[in-house]
């Protein structure tokens, strides 16, 4: 038999790992590439994306913010208009749903009358001031006010006559 020969490795043994799997690189030509991470740079992308998506929802929030707010003035006022409303000289009791007219009287004193005849149905003379708005009471017993954009007052009754 031949006699075995001796394998000598030409390779330094300070250049040859004992587990070259748990290497941090790639040990072999066709292993994957590795390289070390920019933790700068994730770092940063991650906090970008975290302020775009904060800024997102903080928008979205103001904009909840200033429709309330609208909604909350919106019912403040049509509050002052409802205790006007009440206020005024009213000879009826008036109905939730029916619509009436609020006017505003000559004079002085110039006191505010709801009535359910329309600026356009008083005839010849018409004996207000002005007609301030058209109003309907809502279930809730305020009042949804729709302003006149045309005024209706005693000098265009007596100009179209």
């Amino acid at each position: 038999m031949e006699e075995a020969k001796l394998f000598i490795n030409p390779i330094s043994p300070d250049k040859v790992a004992e587990s070259p799997g748990l290497l941090a690189y790639a040990h072999t030509a066709g292993g994957a590439v590795i390289r070390p991470e920019d933790k700068g740079k994730i770092t940063g992308r991650a906090v970008a994306a975290m302020r775009e998506q904060t800024d997102m929802q903080l928008s979205q929030l103001y904009k909840q913010m200033q429709l309330l707010a609208e909604q909350a003035t919106a019912i403040r006022h049509r509050v002052e208009v409802s205790e006007r409303i009440y206020s005024a000289h009213m000879s009826f009791e008036p109905v939730i749903g029916h619509t009436y007219y609020f006017y505003q009287r000559k004079g002085i004193n110039s006191t505010d009358v709801l009535s359910m005849i329309g600026p356009t149905e008083w005839g010849r003379k018409f004996p207000f001031e002005r007609c301030l708005a058209t109003v309907r009471m809502m279930a809730d017993h305020t009042w949804d006010v729709h302003y006149h954009e045309t005024e209706f007052s005693m000098s265009e009754q007596t100009t179209s006559e």
